[in-house]
Formats: C-alpha cells, structure tokens, sequence
C-alpha cells in the first residue's frame, strides 16, 4: 500500500494498532538506508506471522538542534531538499508494486520546531506527511500550551499533531527535567492535541544516571487524558522497560539512536578484519601506525566487496533491520500477548 496520509485514515491506523493491543513504533530515519531497514523488518514479520497488513511510523526531524536529520539527509545541507528526498524515497519504498507491499508506513515529522521550522509548519503543505510533532518546548509552559493550541486550530483538521507538555534535555545534561504530573497532562491536553510527549523518565528527559521509563506515571496520566501518549528515548533503557507500553496508555514509542548505535560496531568489526579489502595498501599504513592490530589482514587486495558505499551500507542495513525486528516482535507479539 501506498504511504498512509490525511487525518482519518492515519487516525485510523491507531484505532487498529489499538484493537491489536499495538505500541506503534516510530523509527527515526536520516538516510535512505535505515528507512529501508525498518520497512523490510516490517515486510518480514507480516510474512512470518501471514499478516496482510503492518503498520510502521518513519520519523525524522527538521532543524532539531539536537539532531537536525532533514538538514542531514542531503549534503547539500538544505533541510528543504533533504526533506523532499526523504519523502520520495519513501513514497518510491510503500508503492503497492514496490518491495514492501504489506507494509502500512506513516511518515511522521518529529521535533518540528515552532520557531526553526516555522517556514514547513506556516508555509508548507502538510497533505504528503501522516503527522506533526509541534516542538514549542523550549517555551515555558503556558505559552508552549498557546503556542500548540494555535498550531492546533491552525492545521490540526489537515493532519495528526502531536505535542510535547514540557521542555524536553538532553540525556547528558546536568540537570533533570522534573517528570510530567497528572495535572499538567491534563492543562496540555485542552490545546487539543492528538498525541502528547509526556516527562517519563527515558532518554530526553533525565541525565543517564536516572534513565528509568516510569510506567506507574504513564498509567495515571492516561487514566485523565486518555490513551495518547507517546514515549521519546526508548533506546536507552533496557528493553524489558518498554515491553508492555500499551497497557500503560502509550500508543507510540520513538526508537532512532539504537539503530545507528547498535549498528555501527558490526561495520567497524567487519572494515577491520578486511582492512585490506576497504583501504588496499593504505592498510598496512595503518598497521605500521598502530590503528590496526595483527588479526587485520591487511595484505588483502582492494574489493568491491568492501571499499564501496554500497557494501559499508549494506551491512549496516543488515544490522539495523535485525535491531527494529527486535523492536517490533517486542511491540507487536509479545506486548500483545500480556495485554491478551
């Protein structure tokens, strides 16, 4: 099927996700690569399980200063053209005679700045994307709950917005952010949002000595406001943290750091034992300057197999897929099971 857009038909891939018992997982993307990886761990499950269907959420951000990937996703580093390029990469992936056909993918724009990104959220037609995350964190909070409400009146009946209730950090920085309360979900909740980031503990919100997700608090917030919530952070906590999100009322969880992270030391491994056939005599240059160690074998001739693009990303690509089927059989079969 083709990308999932327009606001009923989005919306109504959450209600089936909920029927299911689904967490939706939403993977970051900033290169064709990883929106490749995630679809194809998609398309396998559907297969495995001979499920017709499966949802997924792409995500990526504009100018997030944290991690602008629209601007990165061209080396023109235009977050313009980087955003039209990933949107047709992913259009060209989900056509119905493409190599995905029974996955559902939503393309999300996540961290959408109100004030950097305030030319795509004013200016720009929002009908190719499934849903907006409107960012006016960096606000305090009676003034990011007017900011959203207006994005909300403005563009809401176009497309899903989701919205952040409080002023998301970095994990490294040297204060925490206080968790969300029950109260403020609730005053962020009257801007009329669909989906609402809360202060739960994980990766953006807390320095990395304190990275717990609590799910005690996402159970009491969604008992006020209903099943919205949408969890940031997930890869760094462990994985039995975030099992069974969606009885915790959380109906999407974003994922992008483990895929780069979790990834890259398989490249790193395999360029290193194949020195020679990445770097060609350059590799014993590197063994003579102490980069490489002697289980190098750095007398190998230069391949194709190694010193190109394709085979770097290629097994990256392996990489990532296996780490979102981690995340998808946790989100979509075992999640389900302890809700059943």
């Amino acid at each position: 099927m083709s990308l999932i857009t327009g606001r009923d038909a989005v919306l109504a891939q959450y209600r089936a996700a909920a029927a299911h018992g689904w967490t939706l997982p939403c993977f970051g993307t900033e290169n064709l690569t990883t929106s490749e990886a995630c679809l194809a761990a998609a398309q396998e499950l559907a297969e495995q399980r001979g499920w017709e269907r499966i949802p997924l959420i792409l995500a990526l951000t504009i100018t997030y200063a944290h991690r602008p990937q629209a601007v990165l996703y061209s080396h023109s580093r235009r977050w313009d053209t980087g955003l039209r390029l990933a949107l047709a990469d992913i259009q060209v992936l989900t056509r119905p005679d493409g190599p995905y056909p029974r996955v559902d993918c939503m393309l999300h724009l996540d961290h959408a700045q109100h004030d950097s990104d305030r030319a795509l959220l004013e200016d720009w037609d929002l009908s190719p994307f499934s849903s907006v995350m409107y960012d006016a964190s960096t606000l305090p909070f009676a003034e990011n709950c007017a900011a959203t409400a207006r994005f909300v009146a403005r563009r809401g009946r176009e497309i899903v917005v989701e919205g952040a209730c409080d002023e998301i950090i970095d994990a490294g920085g040297s204060e925490d952010s206080p968790l969300s309360s029950v109260g403020q979900a609730e005053a962020f909740a009257r801007t009329g949002v669909d989906l609402m980031v809360a202060n739960l503990g994980t990766e953006h919100r807390a320095s990395a000595a304190t990275l717990r997700y609590h799910g005690d608090l996402a159970r009491a917030i969604s008992r006020v406001v209903g099943p919205r919530l949408v969890l940031h952070g997930a890869s760094s906590v462990a994985a039995e943290q975030v099992l069974g999100l969606f009885r915790d009322g959380v109906v999407k969880c974003n994922v992008w750091t483990a895929l780069e992270r979790d990834s890259s030391p398989a490249l790193l491994a395999e360029l290193a034992r194949h020195a020679g056939k990445a770097a060609g005599v350059s590799a014993k240059g590197l063994r003579e300057a102490g980069v490489l160690g002697p289980a190098s074998a750095v007398d190998e001739r230069a391949a194709l197999s190694h010193c190109t693009t394709a085979a770097r990303q290629h097994i990256i690509y392996d990489g990532m897929r296996a780490i979102a089927s981690r995340y998808l059989a946790q989100w979509y079969l075992a999640s389900a099971a302890q809700v059943a």
